[in-house]
This record gives C-alpha cells, sequence and structure tokens, in this order.
C-alpha cells in the first residue's frame, strides 16, 4: 500500500513539473497588447505595462511595434527602478538599431536615467547633494546627453539635453571642489591644491571653481608656497572681484605684512 501511495504522489509531482504557466495573454494580437500596455503605463501601473510590453518584443520580434516596445519597455523598467535593466536594454538596442528614427529619444532617455536626481531617503536625512556623489553616473549621463546635442541638433530634445550638460558640469565641477575641501579639511594640503586646480582648469566656467581657487590659495598658504598663494588670489580678485572669500586671512596675504615696532615705541 506504501509503495502504491509513494509511486501516486510521484506521477502527480512530476505532472505539476511539467505544466507550463498559462500566459495569461495569449488570445491577444500584438498590436492590442501594446495598446493596452500604453494605456497601463499612462495610468502609472508600470509593473503590469512590463509584463505586456517584454510579450510585445518576443512576439513581434523582427518588426517596428518590436523596436518600439524595446524603448518603452526601458522606460518602464526605469519608472519601476529597475535601471540596470533600463540601461541594458537601451545599450542593446542601440547596438541593433543604430540608424532608429527615434535614436534621439533612445539616447536622451539613457541621459535621464543616469542623470536621476533622486536622492533618495538617507541623501535628504544627510543632506548630501549630487557633488557629493559618486560621479561615474553624471559624466556617462553627459555623454548621452551630448550624443543628443551633437547628432540631432534639431531635435526637440536638444535644448533639454543641452541644458542638463550645463547642471552635469557645474556638478562635475562642485564634486572636485567638494574632495578638495576635504582634503583641506584634514591637512593633505598638497592634495587638496592638486584637486582644486583640475576643478579650475576643466570646469573654467563654473560658478564652483570661485571656491576652487579659494582652497588653492589655502592649501599654497599652508605649504608655504606664497608665490603660487598670491597668484591664486590674484584670479580669484579678478575673476570673482565681489568673492565672499576675500575678506579672510588669506586675502590679507595679498598687502605685504608690515614691519614690527621698535620695542621702544609705545603709540
Amino acid at each position: 500500500m506504501h509503495a502504491g501511495w509513494l509511486a501516486l504522489f510521484l506521477s502527480v509531482a512530476l505532472a505539476a513539473c511539467g505544466t507550463t504557466p498559462k500566459d495569461e495573454f495569449a488570445n491577444i494580437a500584438p498590436d492590442k497588447l501594446y495598446a493596452d500596455a500604453k494605456d497601463d503605463a499612462a495610468e502609472g501601473n508600470y509593473e503590469t505595462a512590463v509584463k505586456k510590453l517584454e510579450k510585445v518584443e518576443s512576439r513581434a520580434s523582427g518588426t517596428l511595434l518590436s523596436q518600439q516596445a524595446q524603448i518603452d519597455l526601458a522606460y518602464a523598467y526605469f519608472r519601476t527602478g529597475e535601471k540596470a535593466q533600463a540601461l541594458a536594454k537601451l545599450d542593446r538596442f542601440i547596438r541593433l538599431h543604430p540608424t532608429s528614427p527615434a535614436m534621439d529619444y533612445v539616447y536622451y532617455l539613457q541621459g535621464l536615467i543616469n542623470f536621476n536626481e533622486n536622492l533618495g531617503l538617507f541623501g535628504r536625512v544627510a543632506n548630501q547633494d549630487l557633488s557629493e556623489r559618486d560621479q561615474q553616473a553624471s559624466r556617462d549621463a553627459y555623454e548621452s546627453f551630448k550624443n543628443v546635442v551633437e547628432r540631432f541638433p534639431t531635435s526637440k530634445y536638444a535644448e533639454d539635453a543641452r541644458l542638463r550638460m550645463n547642471h552635469i558640469v557645474n556638478s562635475l565641477a562642485a564634486g572636485e571642489v567638494h574632495v578638495a575641501r576635504y582634503y583641506l579639511r584634514r591637512g593633505a594640503y598638497l592634495a587638496a591644491a592638486n584637486r582644486a586646480q583640475q576643478a579650475v582648469k576643466d570646469y573654467r566656467q563654473s560658478p564652483a571653481i570661485e571656491e576652487g581657487l579659494y582652497i588653492m590659495a589655502q592649501s599654497y598658504d599652508k605649504l608655504g608656497l606664497a608665490p603660487l598663494r598670491d597668484d591664486a588670489l590674484r584670479v580669484l580678485k579678478q575673476s570673482f572681484p565681489d568673492s565672499r572669500f576675500l575678506g579672510d586671512e588669506i586675502a590679507a596675504a595679498r598687502s605685504p605684512a608690515k614691519a614690527p615696532k621698535p620695542w621702544y615705541q609705545f603709540w
């Protein structure tokens, strides 16, 4: 009897393992399924949209509908927090369809995903800004937006891409200055001077170089390099005559020190 029950159990288990999950979208045509997915996305139901778009991509393989589904799928992945999948989908699209008329949007979307200003809860609690984060994503976003601006100058996405490029440049410059400031506070004056100098060299038009020049002057002063300190202060004064950094003791180094009074002079 035990052997009989065991055989019955095994047969049921094997049958269950061989059962293929039912496709809930099996009887829906790809174009209708795509339209439904777009409606879901418009209502914010991106998880449902992802399931339908994945089906459209596979069923309509080799068609323009499949290409459009791939792009929409990348955006839906992005909106559901699956950024790695979104970027992988776009990278694959760029490799397979380099002449697609939607390529300007593909690069723009790629830039948006990497640009992402949402710092999350931890960033808000720590009062962290973009300049204090890992800058690689910003550099990747810059390259994507640069592709839009240079390859598709008449695209409707070009102007916004250009504005975001400017923002990224300022963010990268601020990131370099943030690191230089950290080195200065830790007493690593040579490293601070070098990092600030790199920011000034690479991002001449960024507002962040104002503090970069000041950090250079402070660092050179601590290192006893008066000529370099004075050069940094001179450039700071010329570039930012109303700088808030010109009123401290480093700025005073621009003037020759007064000779000490004789010991017998009391006034």
